[in-house]
């Protein structure tokens, strides 16, 4: 019923029903947030096979975004879920990087690496652009121990339609879908999996462990690790957000241009005056085909606040469909998993504010859930990568061997 309200509101807000343009953003390639043709490797002019998970192409790496501790690293194509509807199947892009040497009797373990924002442009794809030196690094380390990883680009990076950011069911699926992807057979790989993610892949990892038992049965999967993890609580009054000086420049209006871009998709009406100053309009049109980094780099050249750039009050408008798309894709389907999970979070983070991810740990625990949490004091949103990496590789140890984890759920976090 709440659904059926927020879709008439939104109508209505239209000033009819037929104007609103539909509760689902377009699947077509659009210029306008960021689809551009990479290479033909990215394009499916088949069939999409009707099984999730399902391989499709594999090609090597090109120099310039290879990884130094992989002797075999693969740009692949694989078949997922739609997260738009959670039925229909889309096709994914990602990569897959195997560990120097011989592997172990069975086949390497695999790490699952979800990324974190990179943009909405193709031409952002991981698979496609590289990744900062942390997360090669990172990954580097993994690849050292012995495990696979696989990264897959998340629906709408790389290949043609929409990526919408924080959708659980999309980031969900395409992690999940990756691993069944690359256990076809052709890589020498255990069906030993380890999800792991930061930001918006520490949201694409636990989410991908809340619908693991029903929605992969197949995959085994032995722990999850994810770090600065986004959760928004169901039920809550408003989210979790840190105070913020409107006046002060705020380099993370990179994200709610980012986010503005994704609700624009699903209200093509929207405006950029309806939510953004002029001042700010102009660095929004401007960012329509860029990167992440490129989007903070001009908002810290223009040292745009809150006050500069956004609007007091918003249209609406927009407010609606935010709240539509909180409905129906901000939540995980459950917080009881059924294995290990590690969460490490940095103290001094506020994006997302580390008490949202302290929030998590408590419900988790509460579902029941056997949760190992690490602070990691002194460190922000991105220095928890690195700083909980010795932890995350003997949380990791453990879980694979079947033993006990430091349950940490019986600890008083207030």
């Amino acid at each position: 019923m709440l659904r059926h309200k927020l879709i008439l509101s939104i109508c209505l807000l239209h000033g009819t029903v037929a104007a609103y343009s539909g509760v689902l953003p377009h699947a077509q390639p659009d210029a306008k947030y960021g689809d551009q043709l990479l290479s033909n490797f990215y394009i499916w002019n088949k069939k999409i096979p009707d099984k999730p998970g399902k391989l499709l192409r594999f090609e090597p790496l090109e120099q310039g975004i290879r990884i130094p501790e992989s002797d075999q690293q693969y740009r692949i194509l694989f078949t997922s879920t739609n997260g738009l509807d959670s039925q229909s199947r889309t096709v994914v892009s990602g990569s897959l990087f195997l560990p120097k040497g011989q592997p172990p009797k069975g086949g390497w373990p695999v790490l699952v690496w979800g990324h974190g924002t990179v943009g909405l442009a193709d031409k952002c794809a991981p698979s496609w652009n590289g990744r900062v030196y942390r997360n090669a690094y990172y990954l580097g380390e993994w690849l050292k121990k012995g495990y696979a990883v696989v990264e897959p680009d998340y629906q709408g990076l790389g290949t043609p339609g929409p990526h919408l950011l924080i959708n659980i069911p999309q980031l969900s699926f395409n992690v999940l879908d990756s691993a069944r992807a690359v256990l076809d057979g052709s890589f020498n790989l255990a069906n030993q999996i380890i999800i792991a993610g930061q930001s918006q892949g520490g949201a694409a990892a636990f989410g991908a462990a809340s619908y693991a038992q029903t929605y992969a049965p197949d995959l085994n999967v032995k722990g999850t690790i994810a770090t600065g993890v986004i959760y928004r609580k169901k039920d809550a009054d408003s989210a979790v957000i840190t105070p913020i000086n409107r006046f002060k420049p705020n380099p993370a209006l990179a994200y709610t241009i980012l986010g503005f871009h994704v609700a624009q998709q699903f209200d093509s009406s929207l405006k950029t005056l309806d939510v953004f100053t002029e001042k700010g309009a102009k660095l929004v049109e401007h960012s329509r085909s860029q990167c992440i980094g490129d989007i903070f780099s001009d908002v810290a050249f223009e040292k745009l606040s809150n006050a500069d750039a956004l609007l007091e009050q918003p249209a609406p408008r927009y407010q609606a469909v935010q709240q539509l798309m909180t409905e129906k894709y901000a939540y995980y389907p459950t917080l009881k998993i059924n294995h290990p999970v590690f969460i490490g979070t940095g103290v001094d983070d506020k994006t997302p504010d580390a008490r949202s991810q302290l929030q998590l740990v408590k419900d988790a625990c509460e579902a029941g859930s056997k949760i190992q949490f690490k602070l990691y004091h002194g460190r922000g949103h991105s220095e928890a990568v690195p700083r909980s990496l010795n932890d995350a590789q003997d949380f990791t140890q453990r879980v694979l061997k079947g033993q006990a984890i430091e349950n940490t759920c019986q600890q008083n976090f207030e």
